[in-house]
């Protein structure tokens, strides 16, 4: 098909868009991959790989590309948005690189920089930036898994010594699943229960010595997890420890203190805040982890798409193979995963963007913080999870091809399945999320018993002035005009769409609020029977909120398109992932009349019949924009299949 081909996408100024404020520093990164030949290699053994990652990191170490978003005389540039850009690059090179970067420069130097103050700096930056003491972030126990706020590992406070003595209770309070824990960590930041003159004052962070010359220091046990489904170059492991002592300074200090004779004291008055700030000082994990995940996207796509657009399979009409993209359901497959991960592209930059303005203290408010975390958490699982859905479907669109290790796209799923539950299940994420679209959505409607349900789905609400983070205010009236011609008309609009996923979100979460709803005097346990018969909405109300964000970024990067004739192919783009979310929640449309059933059908053809034709002369341009090079992308599969086509058209001649 040829329809549209007469407009094209301007792949390098796109391309500039897609790499962001920090492109150089991506660009940086892509190079020292490839001239530093930083790749991962196949088959090898967990041992032979491991002993590779740890080389591999020294490599990057040496060329600069771990140290941006520290302090000069370190050799950073405190930029904190580009140090997460180099990072999330690294997935192109091997995802456990990655992570063992991750593991020692977001983890472990970044709970020093952002939890320890001036001595902290001085005493142990300096060896974990230069990667001179390799470290671990021991946070997740065996037994405790994403509830931090109940580990069991303490931290004793003894005057007599100005000592804090770390302590393993038992093996449920294991620091499980750690890098370099298993054999390269010379140190930790281990987060224990702090304990002072007999009372408990929650969750802090350590710094704790674990190893010398490659030995356990006394009072360290340590085991290896082993072999993993994915990343293995990264030693994984356990740690625990029997009353371990450490110096009272090793407190890393910044939000609570204890003094030499044993006083407890912190700038954060309430437990709970301040346990919450603490985390959320860590937050790049998530917002890194999603830009992670959208480059392993990027490299499914890039591999599928040039497939697609080599393969033929079966006659059509003029008796000749048709090549895999001109089938439908190809386009299908293929296309709509290509929509997303823009979404997600220009979501993410939001995302870093507000990062950044926090980290640097351009914008670092309470309400920041909040929003930032609010949406790093709905981006981190909706883009986890779609990264396994982009890859298994890339892997399956090129057959038993896909198949061979040395295209690359199973074992990047492999490798991307763990980020699923890196920094927090998925689930647990969105449940979170939730929860602050109730606290927006009550802040919103300050009504005695919630009781504004009725109003609000009916659109007499108005707009709501809701901040970023939380819940967006647009609640309107819909009105159905039947006919399958003026519908489609109707959805295809934008303010239709964004009305039609906004709506969706804040109905939701009126009924939530309306339902969590417990009349009578306080109790607990009901109001805990209530929330858990509701979880499930919870997260489903939560996702909506995501992908209500996607469409948002992506709407606002189209703004941002000077010519007109990639920004008319964006917009195909931006709509095709806007009535794909739609067609996937019909369902939930056609219930609470928010669709007719022409309508619906209508959203359906529309895909069909005018996005897919009109963006299917443009697929292999929007992956070109993703400016992979063939040494980044590593996977010759669409070359060997032009190549076979064109010596099988050789043969026919002769």
């Amino acid at each position: 098909m040829n329809i549209n081909k007469d407009i094209q996408l301007d792949v390098e100024a796109t391309g500039e868009r897609i790499l962001g404020r920090w492109a150089d520093i991506r660009r940086s990164t892509r190079r020292v991959i490839e001239e530093k030949q930083l790749f991962k290699q196949e088959g090898l053994s967990m041992e032979k790989h491991r002993e590779l990652v740890l080389k591999q990191l020294k490599t990057l170490v040496d060329s600069g590309a771990t140290k941006y978003g520290f302090q000069t005389e370190l050799g950073g540039q405190m930029t904190p948005g580009g140090a997460l850009s180099s990072f999330e690059e690294l997935v192109f090179a091997d995802p456990s690189l990655q992570i063992k970067q991750g593991v020692q420069y977001g983890l472990f130097s970044s709970a020093i920089l952002y939890l320890g103050t001036e001595h902290h700096y001085k005493a142990f930056l300096p060896g974990a930036v230069n990667f001179e003491v390799p470290g671990a972030f021991a946070m997740t126990e065996t037994g405790h898994g994403s509830d931090v706020a109940s580990i069991g590992t303490t931290a004793t406070y003894d005057p007599a010594t100005e000592e804090f003595i770390i302590h393993t209770p038992d093996r449920h309070s294991y620091k499980d699943y750690l890098g370099n824990a298993a054999l390269h960590g010379h140190a930790a930041v281990v987060f224990a229960q702090l304990y002072t003159g007999g009372e408990k004052h929650g969750v802090h962070a350590f710094y704790v010595p674990i190893r010398k010359k490659g030995k356990l220091l006394p009072g360290v046990g340590s085991e290896d997890d082993g072999l993993k489904g994915g990343l293995n170059g990264i030693d994984n492991g356990r740690l625990f420890f029997n009353q371990v002592r450490v110096p009272r300074t090793n407190l890393l200090n910044r939000y609570a203190d204890v003094t030499p004779e044993g006083t407890y004291t912190s700038v954060i008055e309430s437990p709970g805040r301040r346990f919450f700030t603490q985390l959320g000082a860590l937050v790049q994990g998530r917002v890194s982890l999603t830009g992670a995940v959208v480059n392993s996207q990027k490299l499914a796509l890039d591999i599928a798409v040039r497939y697609g657009l080599e393969r033929k399979q079966f006659a059509g009409a003029d008796g000749k193979e048709q090549t895999l993209l001109d089938y439908g359901r190809h386009q299908r497959r293929l296309l709509p995963l290509l929509a997303r991960t823009y979404a997600q592209i220009f979501t993410h930059q939001e995302l870093l963007e507000q990062f950044h303005l926090v980290f640097t203290g351009e914008n670092d408010t309470d309400e920041a913080r909040q929003d930032l975390e609010t949406v790093a958490a709905a981006s981190k699982a909706l883009s986890t999870w779609y990264a396994l859905d982009t890859i298994q479907e890339c892997r399956e669109a090129c057959g038993g091809q896909g198949f061979m290790a040395e295209h690359r796209l199973t074992g990047l799923r492999a490798d991307m399945d763990v980020y699923v539950t890196f920094e927090g299940d998925n689930n647990v994420m969105l449940q979170l999320v939730a929860k602050r679209l109730l606290t927006d959505y009550a802040k919103a409607f300050k009504s005695p018993d919630f009781g504004t349900l009725a109003n609000y789905v009916a659109g007499q609400v108005g707009e709501a002035t809701i901040n970023r983070g939380g819940l967006r205010g647009l609640a309107q009236k819909m009105v159905d005009f039947g006919s399958t011609a003026r519908s489609v008309g109707f959805v295809k609009e934008e303010e239709h769409q964004h009305q039609l996923l906004t709506d969706r979100v804040h109905t939701m979460i009126a009924k939530l609020a309306n339902n969590l709803k417990h009349s009578g005097p306080k109790d607990p346990a009901k109001e805990a029977e209530l929330f858990n018969r509701y979880q499930n909405d919870l997260i489903l109300a939560a996702k909506a909120h995501g992908e209500l964000i996607l469409w948002e970024a992506f709407t606002s990067a189209l703004k941002t398109i000077k010519d007109d004739d990639s920004r008319q192919i964006l917009t195909w783009l931006r709509d095709l992932y806007g009535f794909s979310v739609l067609e996937e929640n019909l369902a939930w449309y056609l219930i609470n009349g928010r669709l007719s059933s022409s309508r619906a059908e209508a959203i359906t053809e529309y895909i069909d019949t005018r996005l897919l034709p009109r963006l299917r002369p443009h697929a292999e341009s929007l992956v070109d924009a993703f400016l992979l090079t063939p040494g980044l992308v590593r996977s010759t599969l669409a070359q060997d299949e032009k190549a076979r086509q064109e010596s099988r058209t050789e043969l026919v001649r002769k």
